[in-house]
């Protein structure tokens, strides 16, 4: 029988003090005139102010996917007992990224050229082209050193919501991503998204279209009236099946430019109003065929979906909310369930089940959770499962004690 790992092994770790990841940070490290076994990440050393190193102690300092003025620059780095890891040239993806990405960056390119010419289209066909899940060696090493400066930059994006307000306070969503916009499951998702992120929630989703996209839609509506989240349904009901990529993307682009400024009541909490404006994304390029979802405030896209899938369920410590969806649902069900059953990121919150004929009849995983649970090594944990149809009993649940 497996047993779960030591809890440092797997627990987010902040920022290490030997990593540099803001110029700031790296001006006042380069003022004491040594670098000396420090780690420098994704930095544009090549604009002015162009930092002068020919003075500081570089031994054992890294360099990763940073640019410098010059390659002689870099050279002169290695020569003097540094480690310099370039940004790869011709990938359309940085290798060090230094923030998550927003729905502005994955969509730049749309309105000049429709869904192909987006951002995040282009980084998936050329995904595609050098190998799609398995790659060459040349664009695994990119793929991880970005997946890599994903990591780094989710624990910077989230350190002050779990600072604030704990890790209970994250309710993943999971659900089918065929859903179609307007349709009674999407309006559901959306509803409890708005519920959760008034409710101070922070809403993690997959990042995907159906379900995934109403939970988010829902928390980027979370300031304005419940009638604006039933406008903003119906006018994306008006380009509802996501294979229609041009279509489904415009319409989500209109109702972000529509709600972007928000309502005029003032925001709670500085530095947490991406949060409360569309909550977490966390999607992959493994299924860059789906359109992204554009309303997370914040979206962590990887390449390994097997780190995006653990990521997000590690993060979901206020519960799980799961609305009908087919094998890759179930499959996050019993992913979740096994951190539960053995405690492997601490204590779990709620599994919600929406649709209770689903759950019990068309699908039924209770009659499969709840023994699993009651002999987990922590005790009894059955009574962590709930099914309801109603989504204002879901969020009480999920807010009973976090």
């Amino acid at each position: 029988m497996p047993t779960p790992p030591p809890a440092d092994v797997i627990a987010p770790h902040d920022t290490h003090p030997d990593e540099i990841e803001t110029r700031a940070d790296f001006d006042r490290r380069l003022a004491t005139g040594s670098l000396a076994g420090l780690t420098v990440q994704g930095l544009r050393l090549d604009l002015e102010p162009v930092p002068d190193l020919t003075g500081t102690v570089v031994t054992g300092t890294l360099f990763v996917g940073c640019r410098f003025a010059s390659r002689e620059v870099g050279a002169d780095l290695v020569r003097r007992g540094a480690n310099v890891v370039p940004p790869f040239s011709g990938l359309p993806y940085p290798t060090q990224p230094s923030h998550l990405y927003t729905p502005e960056e994955l969509a730049a390119g749309f309105a000049e050229g429709g869904f192909a010419g987006m951002y995040d289209t282009r980084v998936y066909e050329h995904f595609r082209a050098h190998g799609g899940a398995l790659p060459d060696v040349r664009e695994a090493l990119g793929q991880r050193l970005h997946d890599h400066g994903v990591d780094n930059a989710l624990v910077d994006a989230t350190r002050t919501w779990l600072a604030t307000h704990g890790p209970q306070s994250v309710v993943g969503v999971m659900g089918g991503h065929a859903v179609p916009r307007g349709s009674v499951p999407y309006r559901m998702a959306a509803v409890l998204g708005w519920e959760l992120a008034r409710a101070d929630r922070l809403v993690v989703t997959g990042g995907g279209p159906g379900v995934m996209e109403a939970a988010n839609l829902g928390a980027f509506l979370a300031t304005w009236p419940a009638e604006e989240l039933t406008a903003a349904i119906d006018l994306l009901a008006t380009a509802p099946d996501f294979t229609d990529h041009d279509r489904y993307t415009a319409a989500a682009l209109t109702v972000r430019e529509r709600y972007a400024a928000g309502p005029a009541a003032p925001r709670r909490t500085p530095g947490l109003d991406w949060a409360r404006s569309g909550g977490l994304a966390i999607p992959t390029w493994l299924y860059g065929h789906e359109p992204a979802n554009l309303f997370a405030g914040k979206i962590a896209k990887y390449f390994s979906n097997a780190i995006r899938e653990d990521t997000i369920l590690r993060l979901s410590r206020g519960g799980i909310v799961f609305a009908p969806g087919r094998a890759g649902t179930v499959q996050e069900v019993f992913q979740a369930a096994t951190k539960t059953y053995y405690g492997t990121d601490g204590a779990s919150g709620a599994y919600v089940f929406l649709d209770r004929t689903y759950w019990t009849t068309e699908l039924p995983i209770e009659s499969l959770l709840r023994p699993l649970f009651a002999a987990s090594p922590f005790g009894d944990l059955s009574a962590t499962v709930h099914l309801t149809d109603d989504v204002r009993e879901a969020v009480q649940v999920l807010t009973a004690s976090a």
